[in-house]
């Protein structure tokens, strides 16, 4: 066993309880009351770059909440490692349904129940874990390493393109490795080759001046509520099917052979449908339910509000309605050119009798796919094959992490997704957790990973 295995399994205690403290900080990036708990994270993982060897630390700011840089740069002649991830979590509601405070962590059967266990502070703390062992087991790494990690993944990255356009210099290097992410299952080890855009907006429809008598005015003027349900709907077909003009028009149609390795990863939509309480799937029709999720883009609101929510009767006709919409992008959508579109469908589509006005909002990102042959994604998949001993699923996912666009962009480098959380973790939703045993086999995948990279 090298050194810096017997490392990591001489300090897991230790990690865990830095875990444990890392967890505590209720970072939630969306609630502006929390925006010095995500400074106070930011300083933590300064702090924790710093204490395992890392050099040039430092939190840089941002129009919103910050990130943190670091590098270890004496590998001459080797490739540059980025490793991203982040340190902000999700908003906690609905309360009522953890079984323990969310930021109070607890450890129980292998695993760490917390807000932002798995999603991402479990899985960002694997490579800093990883990167102290090599330092002190070795003195020196395979490879130049950079960090970047981020405070607003969860509410789409917002400040980030101006960050990494403005910093591009600084985060300069051959090929990104994200700790936000997971694998297939505890057995199943998997390689991502794509993630969704994203582009959000909302409508808002206005009537009269005031809420009314729906006894005296109804029947006689626009309902704002009725406005904005016959709006959306004209968004999509009975089927599924988008029907905003130009939608599609950008979209890269599949091919068979993705269609093909589309359909080799393993998916009981009979289970699918049953874990959910459903009888059927729905979407666009012409395409499996694994294609709709993976490789079509979406569209679909969010919420929907307006008029009188208390129990009981209020005979009122509210004078104004919104929705929130948010849209799942593939190759090449722009975001962009989708909330163009959307707006300039609503303005055609506007019912009489209401103003409308649209409203882009701030989550967006490019979509973004890796070749599966890429060199990142070849170290990635013999890395696996030591760790899972049987090779990889080649999936997508319809989630998004905005900044891999950004990445390749910018700077040219293409982003391999390494993370170690599972599906059934709970993320984004209550009594999340992360298991201890991805924990550790993280450390270990990361070690070997950059090792592996400092071949290529």
């Amino acid at each position: 066993m090298p050194t810096w295995e017997i490392y990591l399994e001489q300090n897991q205690s230790r990690f865990h309880a830095e875990l444990l403290d890392f967890l505590r900080i209720p970072s939630i990036s969306a609630l502006p009351e929390n925006a010095a708990d995500v400074r106070r994270a930011a300083e933590w993982v300064a702090q924790r770059l710093t204490t395992a060897g890392i050099e040039h630390v430092q939190v840089l700011p941002t129009a919103g909440h910050p990130a943190v840089y670091g590098d270890w740069l004496h590998a001459p002649g080797k490739p540059t490692i980025l490793i991203y991830g982040h340190f902000d979590t999700q908003p906690v509601d609905p309360l009522h349904l953890w079984d323990s405070p969310p930021f109070e962590p607890v450890v129980k059967d292998g695993r760490i129940y917390a807000r932002g266990a798995s999603d991402d502070k479990g899985n960002m703390f694997i490579p800093i874990v990883a990167v102290e062992a090599l330092l002190q087991a070795d003195g020196v790494l395979p490879v130049n390493v950079k960090f970047c990690f981020e405070g607003q993944e969860e509410i789409g990255s917002p400040q980030m393109p101006e960050f990494v356009a403005a910093h591009k210099d600084l985060l300069a290097c051959d090929l990104v490795v994200s700790a936000d992410g997971g694998q297939w299952s505890e057995t199943e080890p998997a390689i991502l080759l794509s993630l969704k855009g994203v582009c959000s907006l909302e409508i808002s429809i206005k009537g009269a001046n005031s809420d009314l008598h729906s006894g005296t005015y109804g029947g006689t003027i626009q309902n704002p509520i009725h406005a904005l349900v016959r709006l959306l709907d004209s968004m999509r077909s009975p089927a599924g099917k988008i029907l905003v003009e130009g939608f599609y028009d950008a979209v890269v149609e599949l091919t068979e052979a993705q269609r093909v390795e589309i359909a080799r990863v393993p998916f009981d939509e009979a289970e699918y449908l049953a874990e959910l309480g459903l009888s059927e799937p729905f979407g666009e029709p012409g395409y499996t339910t694994r294609e709709r999720a993976w490789v079509r883009p979406t569209l679909e609101v969010n919420g929907i509000w307006g008029g009188f929510q208390g129990q009981g009767v209020k005979t009122v006709l509210p004078n104004e309605a919104h929705a929130k919409i948010t849209c799942r992008l593939v190759a090449d959508q722009n975001p962009t050119e989708i909330v163009k579109l959307l707006t300039a469908h609503v303005e055609k589509h506007a019912p009489p009798g209401v103003t409308v006005e649209v409203l882009p909002l701030s989550m967006w990102g490019k979509p973004y796919s890796i070749p599966a042959d890429h060199p990142g994604n070849e170290a990635a998949r013999a890395v696996h094959l030591e760790l899972y001993g049987r090779e990889p699923y080649y999936n997508r996912t319809g989630g998004s992490i905005p900044i891999c666009g950004l990445f390749l962009d910018h700077l040219q480098a293409y982003t391999v997704n390494f993370a170690f959380g599972l599906r059934d973790e709970r993320a984004h939703a209550p009594n999340e957790f992360y298991r201890l045993s991805s924990f550790e086999r993280g450390q270990r995948g990361y070690g070997k990973l950059l090792h592996r990279l400092g071949l290529v």
